[in-house]
């Protein structure tokens, strides 16, 4: 017998689920969420992307501050304060994680501090034996850390994001596995902070999910600052003797060997749904883990949806957002669009940073798409130049009648500068009507109107 129904009920209370839950909130009177995390916030409030961008920003403003004379300006002395890096962390942190720890105990959900696993395909087993039933079930447990089997990683003590996010002393060096999003934004976090870094990465190519020239512009960029990276590895041993690291692995067919204090493991996460009881669910999972939902969130159990990293196919907060939203209006009967995957928006918070929205030219090129494309430099545009920023370049893509598909953009602020064209790419804009925006000079934002006005031209 439950010890209690709900109309909805959400497992896990990060961004995904809080989004669903309080989507349904408006339709439903009764909703409950699940979290038994130890504390409240989600993935991306607390070890995620508000800490790890707050550092990296510090750490481009010290990164800055060395780089004085190259502006005309003398700065004797510019170095990292650990503890003061990380009081300013926690306190950001800190109130973000307060507002959303404020929503999720407001009296408007019920909430259970606990973990839940499904006992059949409308019931749930808290983890204190109470059993929780509910019309309809939203699963947003997120993902943690994956440990590859590379031979000797899992009996190591390496590090994760979460440590090298709470560290409160300068590390003399590390070795990164990995050449992801996170691996190659704490590189270079770390390094700018003062740390000898090497980079290992298995594929020929960092970053491997965006445009190889785009990803090369950054890892030029992060080599070009000191960081040792390698590319096209084979990872052959992974060992630690107690006070040193050792990783053994291929390059270019010699054989290598590197040692440091400490082993950051940044290889990927997989997604936290092993311990759910999905089978007896009747949910449906990938070999990977994802939970197989279609356009609608909707998982092979007509009772149960799921979002965020759990679901994919990105895992990117906004993303997950969208899809708790959608999945919550579809569950209480209300219209509801599939979200256009084609119109994502991707950022890099790299230095230089790497963004993309819509379709890049070698996914259009790859999928035999009819379609224009122009690029221009950052070298040879006056902002950039003035800011010492030379590094990277912004392209666009359009089909046949100049309807904006794609953007690419890697340089100075490409997180910012790609909403403009994440704007066009989301209304079907066409690039002509581009061209009629006051593009202030001198801006980095007018670097986009270089490829616009040589499509034009074209068509």
């Amino acid at each position: 017998m439950a010890d209690g129904h709900f109309d909805y009920l959400v497992i896990g209370g990060g961004s995904g689920g809080y989004a669903a839950a309080r989507t349904a909130r408006e339709i439903c009177g009764k909703v409950g969420i699940i979290d038994g995390s130890d504390e409240l916030g989600g993935l991306c409030i607390l070890r995620g992307c508000m800490p790890s961008k707050t550092l990296i920003y510090s750490a481009e403003v010290l990164h800055l501050a060395r780089q004085g004379g190259g502006f005309g300006l003398e700065i004797p002395q510019a170095a990292a304060d650990m503890a003061a890096l990380q009081q300013r962390k926690r306190r950001i942190i800190g109130e973000f994680a307060d507002y959303r720890r404020g929503q999720l105990e407001s009296g408007r959900f019920t909430l259970f501090r606990n973990r839940a696993r499904f006992v059949d395909p409308q019931t749930v087993e808290l983890d204190d034996g109470r059993r929780l039933t509910a019309d309809q079930f939203m699963i947003a447990t997120g993902s943690v850390v994956a440990v590859p089997p590379v031979p000797g990683l899992a009996e190591v003590p390496f590090w994760t994001s979460d440590e090298v996010l709470d560290l409160d002393f300068l590390p003399r060096k590390v070795i990164v596995l990995g050449g992801g999003v996170v691996a190659c934004e704490l590189a270079q976090f770390l390094h700018r902070i003062g740390s000898e870094v090497v980079q290992i990465q298995r594929s020929p190519h960092i970053l491997t999910g965006h445009p190889p020239e785009t990803a090369d512009v950054v890892a030029g960029a992060l080599s070009e600052e000191g960081i040792e990276l390698f590319t096209g590895t084979k990872i052959h041993e992974v060992d630690y003797d107690g006070e040193n690291f050792r990783v053994i692995f291929d390059h270019d067919g010699t054989r290598m060997e590197v040692a440091a204090p400490h082993l950051l493991n940044a290889l990927g996460r997989r997604p936290a749904s092993d311990k759910l009881g999905l089978e007896e669910a009747g949910v449906e999972t990938t070999d990977g883990g994802h939970i197989v939902c279609d356009e609608m969130q909707r998982t092979s159990n007509p009772r149960v949806r799921a979002c965020g990293d759990v679901a994919g196919p990105h895992e990117i907060v906004h993303v997950a957002v969208m899809q708790g939203e959608l999945a919550a209006r579809d569950a209480t009967g209300r219209t509801a669009a599939p979200i256009d995957y084609d119109a994502l928006t991707t950022v890099v918070f790299t230095d230089p940073q790497l963004a993309t929205a819509g379709r890049t030219a070698a996914s259009l090129e790859k999928a035999g798409a009819d379609f224009l494309t122009a690029s221009y430099a950052f070298d040879d545009h006056g902002k950039s130049i003035l800011m010492n920023a030379p590094h990277g370049h912004v392209r666009v893509s359009c089909d046949p009648q100049g309807r904006v598909l794609g953007a690419e953009c890697v340089g100075r602020d490409a997180g910012e500068l790609i909403h403009a064209m994440g704007v066009a790419v989301s209304l079907k804009a066409d690039l002509r009507d581009l061209l009629k925006v006051h593009w202030y000079h001198p801006t980095l934002s007018e670097v986009w109107t270089y490829p616009l006005e040589e499509l034009a031209g074209r068509l």
